[in-house]
């Protein structure tokens, strides 16, 4: 086993968020756009290429706000994410003009349906993963980096 890297994208606009909708057995769910990084590749040049991927659009990789452990045996998804370590690093990013229309992600997650705008005093409403993220997104939260090993 080993420790996957993966950088994701905390994109604001006005009140709202954007997110990747997805869709499993259990209904929707969202998750911050981002992924893994691959090999020779550092967080930045990852995530501006997941952001692509999975929201068609091009971001700015702005500041580091946390990083997140995820420890899949530790969590609900054991049954089929036991062997899963990966560790999280969100970033602040920001949208390049998006001129007059929606770009279509250029090669979305196998479980992604969609992407939306959430009003952020909405997203207690959403099914978001990691669920504890949600406190960082929409309260002003002291600075803490490194959130643990949460879901």
């Amino acid at each position: 086993m080993y420790i996957r890297n993966s950088a994701k994208a905390i994109i604001r606009k006005e009140n709202k968020i954007l997110l990747t909708k997805n869709e499993d057995e259990n209904g929707i769910f969202y998750l911050l756009p981002g992924g893994g990084q691959e090999h020779g590749e550092t967080l930045h040049e990852a995530l501006r290429r997941e952001c692509i991927e999975e929201t068609g659009r091009e971001v700015k990789v702005g500041e580091l706000l946390h990083i997140r452990e995820y420890i899949g045996k530790n969590h609900e998804h054991a049954s089929f994410d036991q062997h899963v370590h990966q560790i999280e690093f969100y970033f602040e990013c920001f949208l390049y003009s998006e001129g007059g229309h929606d770009p279509e992600p250029s090669n979305p997650d196998s479980h992604q349906v969609g992407i939306e705008w959430v009003d952020l005093n909405m997203l207690v409403q959403y099914r978001l993963y990691p669920r504890k993220i949600r406190q960082y997104l929409t309260e002003e939260l002291p600075g803490r980096v490194y959130l643990g090993d949460i879901n």
